[in-house]
């Protein structure tokens, strides 16, 4: 990656990673568009509002947005919830884009440091899977059920995504297969050194050479074996609406209609919150990301992206786009084509624009089993074999979390997925809390137990544990040096022992724990340790 200068003219570096960024996005639109079982001109639409309207008001220079995998899951499991009703869904989009504006002025900025690391990775390798599996059939030609639902068990024809599967090996089209075998050739030979190390392949992204060549496969078949090739009738290919006029271009953009919310505005504002608080995280994640790649070294500003992300949002739903982030894969294809601005990001949503409205009928010519492998592969970089090693490698508590967040979110579906996932990444912090919190050594009869850490009520059966082993007649000071905060719980329990431990001839002394209490504990400590009428000899 090269660091050119900040002042030189921005437009020579900016204007060609432009160019590299549509054909990048270009092809994920669509097929995030289809994985999410949605129209697929709404995948374009958020595209173009993510690159110019968070270029003209967001908070990052090299940073794009746009439609991410990420949100998939959520988006094919909304659409069903409001039963299929796309309109109802943008509208729900819209009321999002609201919430997260008011994230932004409220600086939430910060959200994505109290989510544990091990679920944020743990749901995008899921994610990650979940596309995988989704997108197979479509690899293999069975595209009966386009992009299918996204949970775990498909409520339309009662199969899980295994049995889906299983139809889909059985039920394979031979053109289909052709296509995907050869984009997968394709998407392989980009990633050798000798083609990445290429200054042209810079500029000629895999993805539009899938596309392109997807295209020509198709063409040829119909021309040299006319019948077997991929038809639009059969749902095989691409779909996106022609506006056939300029002044038809209106009615290429689905309308929010509200009354959906209004029906069911528990459905309307879980989805809203949903979708609010994970494109917020996601973005937050990939905005790190981008201010590690920045040649410049700038730093984002946070909260200010969120409110532009929350503008493009809302536009997005009123036009009937897909929900957009930042998108750190459009991104690193920013950064390492030379961009320096967001000039880079704006140019990327006007060509988007631009190839939407005016050549239409060569993206309706693009073989779904071309974008399925597309899709196939982000998904890999999301759950690939090096993010597991990585995970074990960090240990017991960082790999239990992120392993039950996957199987939880393939097994069930994203938001259910992640719920379980903080709870066991919760308990697990709670675990290491409750470990190791005193240290309990002896010398004859004289025993020390000393506070290793700040105490709180999760500590009191550790406290119980330790004070249960002492023997009669044993002398016992509590040392609490080393704690700054101290929980009104533990002192409720050393007092009570104190007051029983005359009973058993142990004699207490408390030591650095008057400092960190309360007024009235102060209080009841001076009085725990004056003088308790011992037990009468039996």
């Amino acid at each position: 990656m090269s660091h050119p200068d900040s002042h030189s003219n921005p437009w020579r570096h900016d204007l060609p990673a432009s160019v590299v960024v549509f054909l990048v996005a270009l092809p994920l639109c669509l097929g995030i568009a289809l994985a999410s079982n949605a129209p697929l001109f709404s995948g374009i639409v958020a595209g173009i509002v993510g690159g110019v309207v968070v270029a003209l008001l967001g908070g990052s220079e090299v940073s794009v947005s746009g439609p991410a995998a990420g949100l998939t899951v959520i988006v094919a499991s909304s659409i069903l919830a409001f039963g299929g009703n796309f309109q109802y869904f943008v509208a729900a989009l819209a009321l999002a884009g609201v919430l997260q504006f008011l994230l932004g002025l409220i600086k939430a900025g910060t959200l994505v440091d109290y989510v544990p690391t091990s679920v944020v990775r743990g749901m995008l390798a899921a994610i990650g899977i979940v596309i995988i599996l989704k997108q197979i059939p479509h690899a293999l030609g069975y595209d009966q059920d386009p992009s299918g639902e996204m949970a775990f068990v498909q409520s339309s024809d009662g199969l899980n995504t295994f049995e889906a599967l299983l139809i889909s090996f059985q039920t394979y089209s031979y053109s289909a297969v052709l296509i995907s075998a050869v984009s997968v050739a394709i998407l392989l030979l980009w990633d050798r050194p000798f083609i990445k190390k290429a200054t042209w392949s810079t500029y000629i992204p895999g993805p539009l050479i899938v596309v392109l060549v997807g295209i020509l496969i198709n063409e040829l078949l119909a021309t040299l074996v006319p019948g077997t090739q991929l038809m639009a009738e059969d749902k095989h290919l691409v779909a996106l609406p022609i506006a056939g006029s300029l002044a038809g271009v209106g009615n290429l953009f689905v309308r929010p209609d509200f009354s959906g919310l209004l029906a069911d505005p528990v459905t309307g504002l879980r989805i809203a919150v949903t979708i609010a608080l994970v494109a917020t995280l996601e973005t937050l994640l990939s905005l790190e990301a981008a201010d590690k790649l920045d040649p410049l070294r700038r730093i984002s500003r946070k909260n200010k992206e969120l409110r532009a992300q929350g503008v493009a949002n809302f536009a997005s739903g009123l036009l009937g786009g897909l929900p957009l982030t930042a998108v750190i894969v459009r991104t690193s294809a920013n950064v390492y084509a030379g961009g320096l601005t967001r000039r880079s990001a704006f140019v990327h949503g006007v060509l988007l624009a631009l190839c939407a409205l005016l050549i239409p009928g060569l993206l309706n010519r693009i073989p779904l089993a071309s974008l399925a492998v597309i899709l196939v592969f982000v998904g890999y970089k999301l759950a690939s074999v090096k993010v597991f090693q990585a995970q074990w490698a960090h240990g017991r508590s960082q790999f239990v979390p992120f392993l039950v967040t996957i199987l939880a979110i393939v097994f069930t579906d994203l938001l259910i997925g992640v719920l379980i996932g903080v709870v066991v990444g919760f308990l697990w912090v709670l675990r290491t809390l409750h470990q190791q919190a005193f240290s309990l050594v002896s010398i004859n009869d004289n025993y020390l137990l000393r506070v290793n850490k700040d105490l709180n009520f999760l500590h009191k059966n550790e406290l119980k544990q330790k004070l249960q082993t002492l023997p009669d007649g044993a002398k016992l000071l509590i040392d609490g040096q080393r704690a700054t905060v101290i929980d009104i719980d533990i002192y409720d329990e050393l007092i009570d022992f104190r007051k029983q431990a005359s009973y058993r001839g142990i004699e207490v002394e408390f030591k650095n724990l008057h400092q960190q209490a309360p007024e009235f504990i102060q209080d009841q400590l001076a009085e725990a340790l004056a003088p308790v009428a011992t037990a009468p000899s039996r």
